[in-house]
């Protein structure tokens, strides 16, 4: 994976971990997986955030990857991705649309017939904070929702969440992606933490579900697909 991405990888990779739906008439899928998510991460260098140990912990990624030292550079350390899985299809691409996933459906006590936490990737950032790439999927009898979300916090700088939503009607095959982009300083998450105790701050700071309720939307974007 090194070798075919051309940075390091993150620290915790489940390179045989994935998701995928599909519908076998049509031949059509999507699939999440951890290498096409790495193929993603910015690797000119140009959106590497900065902390102060960023140099030492340069040095010490080309240490664990002597062997491969020729092609360790500068690249967005903290793994961020903006991607929204992988289609196996081009005839039937994704469009941009309007619709929304309806959450309404998403919230009737219909049975869940399937349920998993998939992890792609993580990585603790060299004790500066916390990357993380996983997937959610939960299936009922007429529907199924997948969540694919990044969560990173880099600690003292930045918090930053990218959500892909994957709604699938199975009656009608009408498919709706949302991508959403949030974040939010370090110190304004921070700030909004003091009614909590003390105690409870570490466990919150890597709650990402609760995380993602405090920061702000800045990209949101929606496309849908017909495989019915």
């Amino acid at each position: 994976m090194t070798t075919t991405l051309g940075i390091s990888p993150p620290e915790m990779i489940f390179g045989n971990n994935s998701v995928e739906v599909t519908n076998e008439r049509l031949n059509w899928s999507i699939s999440f997986n951890a290498l096409d998510a790495l193929e993603l991460v910015d690797k000119s260098g140009e959106s590497m955030l900065k902390v102060s140990y960023s140099e030492a912990w340069q040095r010490m990624r080309e240490r664990v990857h002597e062997d491969i030292k020729e092609i360790v550079k500068p690249y967005d350390w903290t793994y961020t991705t903006n991607y929204q899985g992988t289609v196996h299809n081009p005839d039937r691409p994704f469009q941009q649309t309007g619709s929304e996933i309806p959450f309404e459906k998403l919230k009737r006590p219909d049975p869940i017939l399937l349920f998993d936490d998939v992890m792609l990737y993580e990585d603790e950032l060299a004790d500066n904070g916390i990357s993380i790439l996983s997937v959610k999927i939960r299936v009922m009898p007429e529907r199924l929702l997948i969540l694919q979300r990044f969560f990173m916090r880099l600690d003292g700088v930045l918090f930053r969440l990218r959500d892909t939503r994957l709604f699938i009607e199975f009656e009608t095959g009408e498919i709706v992606k949302q991508y959403q982009a949030r974040e939010d300083t370090y110190a304004n998450v921070r700030s909004g933490l003091y009614m909590h105790p003390p105690e409870q701050i570490p466990s919150l700071l890597r709650d990402d579900g609760f995380i993602a309720e405090r920061l702000p939307v800045i990209g949101i974007e929606r496309e849908r697909v017909l495989v019915g």
